[in-house]
């Protein structure tokens, strides 16, 4: 396993975080990169492989709407399939993708590479989701694993970028 898996697999641990997938375009491969490691029921409680339109809406609750304003391939998409995928599974964080690995674009002549994630985590009492969308170059299985390597490493961002927001002090308002 190379070092910077391990860094996450440790942080995952450290800070107590059990893991949801919802994946589209990589197809189980994030998780399964996670489930490689021995001991990996610590940090992963469940995939939802959701290729399909139908999938999405059935199984982590996309709304059709979303889907047809914003197209399979987009930020939204992404984030209400980490959110699903959150309410229905025993985590605490969840990681979703959806875009187009190729080798042809997509609908709508989204480039080949083009993936959308999302993260989101339990925190307070609700849920904080982060979401961005990159291109990878290379063939379909390239694009694949690109992408499953981006969305594991980003976690701890994501996670420190929620528990510093935490630390900073707040400014009261102030009084009328």
């Amino acid at each position: 396993m190379d070092h910077q898996l391990q860094s996450v697999l440790r942080y995952l641990q450290d800070n107590k975080l059990k893991l949801v997938t919802a994946e589209s375009c990589t197809a189980g491969m994030i998780a399964s990169t996670l489930a490689d490691e021995p001991g990996s029921g610590c940090w992963l409680e469940c995939a939802f492989v959701t290729y399909s339109e139908e999938a999405k809406m059935r199984c982590i609750g996309v709304k059709p709407e979303t889907i047809k304003r914003h197209n399979l391939t987009s930020e939204e998409v992404a984030r209400e399939m980490a959110e699903g995928a959150l309410r229905a599974a025993n985590a605490n964080v969840a990681i979703s993708d959806t875009g187009v690995a190729g080798p042809g674009p997509g609908e709508g002549g989204i480039p080949a590479g083009t993936i959308c994630f999302a993260w989101s985590f339990e925190h307070k009492d609700g849920v904080t989701t982060f979401s961005e969308t990159r291109r990878f170059d290379g063939d379909r299985n390239a694009v694949r694993h690109a992408a499953t390597d981006y969305a594991i490493n980003r976690i701890w961002h994501y996670h420190n970028a929620l528990t510093a927001d935490d630390a900073r002090p707040h400014k009261l308002p102030e009084a009328v």
